[in-house]
């Protein structure tokens, strides 16, 4: 059975680091999040070391996981940030992050963002298009600063994930295209409130080797030659995210350690300084989302399906796909454990559809797991939950968002409130002048 780093077992009972899960399940309730710190540190340390050797600044993607307690311990680790809007900015900010390690990417920044971020004197912008740009400029001349901004190229690279997590090829909405961004830098002159820096790529996401990368830089390199003989140094050399992590036992994503050694080469032919953004190799698997069992029933079985049916039943638990979208909205596998130890019948394990109470056909968080004897009050732990669960989940069905914890060593701590009823309808507004009293 597949654990993620400090979620082990302990004599049966499933421990994250020095606290038992279930004794956090029943403090807090459920569906809660938890997070390890130590696992949280040791991935950032183990990518940072990786690429000591030319002091990369790992800015870490807050899309991942934006939890406030989260962002602060990685930024006093050393971590920069990288944001894709003006929201992830404020808490950047209030997780005390410096500007100079901030880095801003996304395809449609607001004026007002923008603004925002110039004001903050952010380490560079990741521009998306020319019109983009153009904005950017304006804005910084209006404000008499100059902003630094790297091109976010499109290398037309196949990442081999997930169509949905796929960002680097030619239809993705993502990034621009090499001769494009040649145009652009032909005419830098014509921005005085611009100071290009640097290029900016990201292929995708739960990326599991390295040549999808080094084809990018391969792509990226002629670009950067001519754009020094226009007189244009591009210094940084910005590689995003995607590394990959363990969902399953049977995946062998690489290592830092092997991934430095394939992309560093290149990189220093180069002469470029490296900026990454990670944000699931870092939190990925430093995370499981805790459920409770609320029922236990037979699945339908029709005069075709009584074979296939056999011994399948549904766990209907309290967690669901607005908690944890990512089996909806991506086919995404996750291991589901029992937190206390396997109850096993008779006949061995039982097989079951892990579904959650959302009135939609797509709220199932796993399919046909073999498990011991599950009963209405047992709880599950999500695996591999740390990165775009917390993030992604809404209140859709009048479901309030789940309580998030952070455990270190023997100590835990609330690090998100489990949102209530009254936060449902917080910011509704109901207006007496249309629909009167």
């Amino acid at each position: 059975m597949f654990y993620p780093h400090d979620f082990h077992r302990v004599k049966g009972d499933l421990y994250c680091e020095g606290v038992s899960v279930e004794r956090i399940a029943q403090a807090v309730g459920t569906p809660v999040y938890v997070y390890s710190y130590k696992t949280i540190v040791e991935h950032f340390r183990k990518l940072k070391g990786a690429f000591k050797s030319i002091r990369p600044l790992i800015c870490f993607s807050v899309k991942a996981n934006g939890n406030l307690a989260i962002l602060r311990l990685l930024v006093r680790e050393g971590a920069g940030l990288d944001i894709v809007s003006g929201g992830e900015l404020y808490k950047a900010r209030k997780a005390g992050c410096f500007g100079s390690r901030i880095v801003y990417a996304s395809v449609g920044k607001r004026p007002d963002e923008i603004r925002t971020a110039l004001g903050a004197k952010i380490f560079c912008f990741n521009v998306e298009s020319a019109p983009e740009l153009e904005a950017i400029d304006a804005a910084a001349r209006r404000m008499h600063t100059v902003a630094r901004v790297a091109l976010r190229i499109n290398p037309n690279v196949e990442a081999h994930t997930h169509r949905h997590i796929t960002t680097g090829i030619a239809e993705s909405k993502f990034g621009i295209d090499s001769k494009t961004a040649l145009s652009l830098i032909r005419r830098h002159a014509g921005f005085p409130g611009i100071r290009m820096i640097g290029l900016h790529v990201h292929i995708g996401s739960q990326i599991s080797r390295a040549q999808p990368f080094i084809q990018a830089i391969r792509r990226l390199a002629p670009l950067i030659h001519k754009a020094r003989r226009l007189g244009v140094g591009l210094e940084w050399l910005n590689l995003g995210g995607g590394l990959g992590i363990v969902y399953q036992e049977h995946e062998q994503p690489q290592t830092p350690q092997a991934f430095a050694k394939a992309v560093l080469p290149p990189l220093r032919r180069l002469r470029v300084r490296l900026i990454l953004e990670p944000g699931r190799f870092i939190v990925g698997n430093a995370g499981v989302l805790v459920t409770r069992v609320l029922y236990v029933k037979s699945g339908f079985a029709t005069d075709d399906s009584v074979q296939t049916q056999a011994g399948r039943q549904f766990v209907v638990v309290d967690a669901g796909m607005n908690d944890l979208i990512r089996p909806a909205l991506y086919d995404a596998y996750h291991e589901v454990i029992p937190v206390k130890a396997h109850r096993q019948t008779l006949n061995g394990q039982r097989r079951y559809h892990i579904v959650g109470p959302v009135c939609e056909s797509a709220d199932v968080l796993a399919r046909d797991r073999a498990l011991g004897e599950l009963m209405s009050g047992d709880f599950l732990a999500i695996l591999g939950t740390g990165a775009y669960g917390s993030t992604m989940s809404s209140n859709y069905n009048g479901r309030p968002r789940p309580a998030e914890v952070l455990v270190r060593g023997n100590e835990w701590a609330l690090i998100r409130k489990r949102e209530t009823l009254r936060d449902l309808i917080r910011q509704d507004v109901v207006p007496t002048q249309i629909l009167g009293r």
